[in-house]
């Protein structure tokens, strides 16, 4: 069975229609793993949201991961939490100890080979391409991608403009796979944008 190298990174400001409803769609076409990031939230509303998707996650048998929130992570003993690197730079070994899978967003090489250091089990690097999410700001590239699959021994996903024009690319680089969130979250086709991006193999 093929498995996905999808991560879904939620941004509810661009859900087109109730955001629960949006979760169980892409849940139910098997991404890699599904990162709730929705850090604008207070602690106590963002936990509020994170039972249901947990929920609707295990029932499709999906990782999820919870974003920037390491307590309340740690509270509903989720086992994957994705961080900033100055969130990640606080956190203590025992702290670390409860995940066993942790993630952290990299903007550059030096980036990288300091969250590899600080036990990361997997990055995101970006962005990439230039994306509606960071607006007037030029992509970094396939060379920056490159340069930091080549730095660490642990995974790397892209993130940033990836669609299925460019995701070959991407795996080229060295990614172990890519981010989406703008298309996952407002795009009316889930599982066909999806199943395109997954089949975009050819360079």
């Amino acid at each position: 069975m093929y498995m996905s190298d999808i991560l879904c990174v939620t941004n509810r400001a661009l859900c087109r229609e109730d955001f629960l409803t949006r979760i169980e769609r892409i849940a139910a076409c098997h991404p890699a793993g599904i990162i709730l990031r929705e850090k604008d939230l207070s602690p106590v509303t963002y936990k509020e949201l994170a039972v249901p998707v947990m929920r609707i996650c295990a029932q499709y048998k999906v990782r999820c991961i919870l974003h920037s929130f390491v307590d309340i992570a740690i509270q509903l003993h989720v086992d994957a939490v994705h961080l900033p690197l100055h969130i990640l730079r606080k956190m203590s070994a025992e702290e670390k100890s409860c995940f066993s899978v942790l993630g952290a967003s990299c903007h550059s090489v030096e980036d990288a080979l300091e969250a590899q250091a600080l036990g990361c089990t997997y990055i995101t690097a970006g962005h990439v391409f230039e994306t509606d999410c960071k607006k007037g700001l030029p992509g970094r590239g396939l060379g920056f991608l490159q340069d930091v699959c080549a730095a660490v021994s642990i995974p790397v996903y892209g993130i940033g403009g990836i669609d299925d024009t460019n995701i070959a690319q991407v795996r080229a680089a060295g990614a172990s796979g890519a981010c989406l969130m703008s298309s996952l979250m407002a795009k009316e086709d889930v599982a066909g944008h999806l199943k395109s991006m997954e089949e975009s193999h050819e360079v």
